[in-house]
């Protein structure tokens, strides 16, 4: 990164090849690492400068070894003499992931969302901890990162690198694939919903449809009518049972009714009146 900032960007042919050649260095000596989440986090970071020194296929084969190297975390690690869980840590770097895959281009040869699509793959197959709701919570973050990739304009590029919005130009067959990952997510994640409606689940079940709720509230169409409905059974079985805060809630629908008020958000003014309180008594 400093002979980035040196060169200002613009790389020599000297300066290219030396970047190259870093890069290339870090690239066979992270497997050498004992700590899993050392080798992960450092493909993800050398992924990220060899992006935005415009070193492309090496920033891809970073990437594509941090998503092969995800089927051999362990369940638990050892943290400052500790045995502890490791899902907390899977979380943050898949989080810290996601940020980073929303510029990534696609490869020209690999097809629409290649990464995105091999990081779902290693997702399903891992094996979670019972009574875990993380995959769940990282379907939902995919959601987001959806959502952020099919805007015109992406949040924030790399200099000098063309991101997913400037190949596909908001091209109709990028946004059907994007909308076509997200209904299966959305499915698998109401699949899982209706795993937990015994009794010592129900209460997961309602942080669960509550936080689907507010995903699409925050980054959904809420004029499309089957997305409409699909946030009025959220927050009706978020409150089915008794365990939704009812502040949260009565703050949610102040805000929803606050958003309505603006006249290109009228539909939120309609979602509103189909969105009532339950009372605990």
């Amino acid at each position: 990164m400093e002979t980035r900032k040196v060169m200002k960007g613009n790389h020599s042919r000297k300066t290219a090849a030396f970047v190259r050649a870093c890069v290339a260095f870090c690239f066979i000596t992270i497997p050498s690492l004992m700590s899993i989440f050392s080798r992960l986090n450092l493909y993800l970071y050398s992924g990220q400068v060899a992006l935005a020194n415009q070193c492309l296929s090496q920033a891809d084969a970073f990437f594509k070894a941090a998503i092969s190297l995800l089927p051999e975390v362990p369940k638990m690690i050892s943290v400052d003499g500790k045995m502890r869980s490791s899902e907390a840590f899977l979380l943050e770097f898949l989080s810290n992931f996601f940020s980073t895959l929303l510029i990534v281009p696609d490869h020209p040869e690999q097809g629409v969302l290649f990464l995105v699509r091999g990081l779902l793959n290693v997702i399903e197959d891992y094996t979670w901890e019972d009574n875990s709701d993380d995959k769940i919570r990282i379907y939902t973050s995919v959601l987001h990162l959806l959502s952020a990739m099919s805007q015109e304009t992406f949040l924030y590029h790399v200099d000098k690198v063309d991101s997913n919005d400037s190949l596909y130009g908001g091209d109709v067959k990028f946004l059907t694939e994007i909308n076509k990952l997200c209904e299966t997510l959305i499915g698998q994640i109401l699949d899982h919903l209706k795993t937990l409606g015994k009794d010592e689940t129900l209460k997961r079940q309602s942080l669960l449809a509550l936080s689907l709720f507010h995903s699409i509230l925050a980054h959904g169409d809420l004029r499309n009518n089957k997305l409409n409905q699909l946030a009025v059974n959220l927050w009706n079985l978020a409150q089915k049972h008794g365990f939704a805060d009812t502040k949260t809630m009565v703050k949610t629908l102040e805000y929803i009714k606050k958003q309505g008020s603006r006249s290109e958000m009228r539909h939120f003014s309609e979602l509103a009146l189909r969105l009532p309180l339950q009372s605990r008594t």
